[in-house]
């Protein structure tokens, strides 16, 4: 692992805790005032930040996780449990989506009195609770790249989101007397949630099953392996995410017969170095000949030409 990794796996750690925290505390404020007000849509937001909660929480432990060191049973160490972690949330998502549906179906047949007084207070700190965060997301931590923060980052837009329709909706309710505003606004919320549920867990199923990175393009791969005036052509390519910002290669490259494992390795830093510009961090690279195209061909000096002793009943010396 690179030390710039570590820095930012640091960093996004902190900046979760702290999110984490602040999070939480509101959930359970915003909670207890949907129950009193009786808002749905404040008790969406709520459990909406349940949600946020728990993926900020599964973040956090994913991180810890998967910054322990590999091990026999686990050659990558823990690094997926991050991935697995961005799935859960993005399911979680989904199934809070549908139940907020099913909730604001009853209450658009019979809106209920809300306090809307209590509901406006209460979601317009909801709404500063969230834009801090995701502020504080925004600053230290890596949202682009790293799946996990990623999950947890969207999570925290669509809160605000959320907390903004129940602010329209009691201004409505107030000014108005729109009943109908409450399960609305928590409707809206529910698509946003089910929309960056979807994408989060469509992303980390990619991962999990081995898709190549959003980021790389294999042609674009090949073409720069291939750039190297040494390689012949280039086989048997995989290219896959061990986690969010870990990508990594593997393939077999045809060389001439007569390359020395010195300039083989000279060769190897050349490609590593050319794809690490390419966002792929981690490299197995297999060199062959022509002549053994998929045998397990051993890399053969100029000196002693090992592929002739195999094709020995061909030469007449």
């Amino acid at each position: 692992m690179t030390d710039s990794h570590n820095h930012v796996q640091s960093a996004n750690k902190k900046v979760l805790l702290i999110s984490f925290l602040i999070i939480t505390t509101y959930m359970i404020v915003e909670a207890i005032g949907g129950f009193l007000t009786n808002s749905l849509a404040l008790l969406s937001d709520a459990g909406h930040m349940l949600s946020d909660a728990v993926s900020l929480g599964i973040a956090l432990l994913a991180f810890s996780f998967s910054g322990k060191a590999a091990n026999a049973s686990k050659t990558y160490g823990y690094k997926r449990f991050e991935i697995l972690a961005a799935v859960f949330n993005g399911v979680t998502l989904i199934l809070i989506a549908l139940f907020i549906f099913y909730e604001s179906i009853e209450r658009f047949a019979n809106p209920p009195e809300v306090a809307t007084t209590g509901m406006l207070i209460i979601s317009s700190i909801g709404l500063a609770v969230n834009i801090l965060v995701a502020w504080i997301m925004m600053r230290g931590s890596d949202t682009k790249e790293n799946l996990n923060m990623r999950g947890a980052f969207l999570h925290v837009i669509s809160d605000m989101l959320g907390s903004v329709g129940a602010i329209i909706a009691a201004l409505m309710i107030i000014f108005f007397g729109w009943g109908w505003a409450d399960p609305l606004a928590s409707v809206i919320v529910a698509a946003l949630v089910l929309r960056s549920g979807y994408y989060v867990t469509k992303a980390s199923l990619h991962v999990l099953m081995e898709g190549t990175p959003q980021n790389v393009s294999v042609s674009d791969i090949v073409k720069t392996i291939e750039q190297t005036k040494e390689i012949k052509g280039v086989h048997d390519l995989h290219i896959w995410s061990i986690t969010s910002g870990l990508n990594a290669l593997s393939c077999h490259v045809v060389v001439e017969k007569q390359m020395t494992i010195a300039e083989g390795e000279i060769l190897l830093r050349k490609i590593e170095h050319d794809l690490e510009h390419k966002n792929i961090q981690h490299v197995t690279i297999q060199l062959e000949t022509a002549a053994h195209k998929h045998d397990n061909s051993i890399l053969c000096t100029a000196k002693a030409d090992l592929s002739d002793a195999h094709h020995h009943h061909h030469h007449h010396h």
